[in-house]
């Protein structure tokens, strides 16, 4: 399964049916499972901890060295999960001290030229479409989308369920459920689309809507519509995950349509 002109240091521990293509690097501290595909000319650096029946595509570079003048060589991680695709010439880079790891979920897909930095947390099947460049820190959860040739900032945190549109500016939280689109980035409905295909009901996802109308189109602040939503909306699982995402972001939400600036 190992190409001869592969190059694995003696140290890294590959599991028996692992494929490694011809001209693919693979250093020391690294660590795959069964059933992975490492396609030629890729680079797993120190740190690496890939799950099963993952592909890495040709020119892929996963757990370099973190872009970040802080790190000092400290021993960190890069953790992949199960299932997931990596693209042509992605990089994911490894943690620095603040967090210890970046860490991909299973079932993910990082298409080609994304890149991931130090201490970004992404959650499971999760989609970066091609060239989506993904600062330091940022936070991401279960099957969000993120369109293609899009930034996201440092220390950003996007919700589960969220769709951005392709060539998107996220410089604030994107709350969970929620479409954006537009500069500056805005609220521009909820990911109906993505949460029906994944089970989801006519009612639960009214009742999506229904918070985000409270937030959105009644011209009311962050903390009077968190206040009126708990107040007159019956709990639900996403009703509380909303409101929790909101009251704990720091950056501030996306702005809303018709807005003069962003939320704080």
């Amino acid at each position: 399964m190992i190409q001869p002109l592969a190059y694995i240091h003696p140290e890294a521990k590959i599991a028996q049916n692992v494929v490694v293509e011809p001209f693919a690097i693979i250093h020391k501290d690294v660590e795959i499972e069964e059933g992975t595909w490492i396609g030629s000319h890729a680079v797993i650096n120190e740190g690496a901890r890939i799950g099963r029946n993952c592909k890495i595509f040709s020119g892929a570079v996963i757990s370099s060295i973190p872009q970040d003048l802080k790190f000092n060589g400290e021993v960190t991680r890069t953790i992949i999960g199960d299932n997931t695709t990596i693209r042509e010439y992605a990089t994911i880079s490894r943690g620095t001290e603040e967090h210890w790891r970046t860490e991909i979920g299973h079932d993910c897909l990082i298409m080609a030229y994304a890149h991931v930095a130090h201490d970004c947390r992404i959650g499971n099947h999760c989609i970066l479409t091609n060239n989506v460049q993904m600062a330091g820190h940022v936070y991401m959860g279960d099957w969000a989308i993120i369109g293609g040739s899009s930034s996201v900032l440092q220390f950003t945190r996007i919700g589960a369920h969220a769709f951005i549109s392709g060539g998107s500016l996220v410089r604030k939280d994107v709350p969970p459920f929620a479409k954006a689109a537009r500069e500056p980035l805005t609220y521009v409905g909820i990911n109906s689309t993505g949460i029906r295909r994944r089970g989801y009901t006519n009612e639960r996802i009214n009742e999506i809507q229904e918070v985000y109308r409270y937030l959105y189109l009644r011209g009311l602040n962050n903390n009077d519509a968190l206040t009126q939503i708990e107040l007159e909306l019956p709990p639900s699982d996403e009703r509380d995950e909303i409101v929790n995402f909101i009251r704990s972001s720091e950056r501030g939400v996306m702005r809303g349509p018709g807005s003069n600036g962003e939320r704080d």
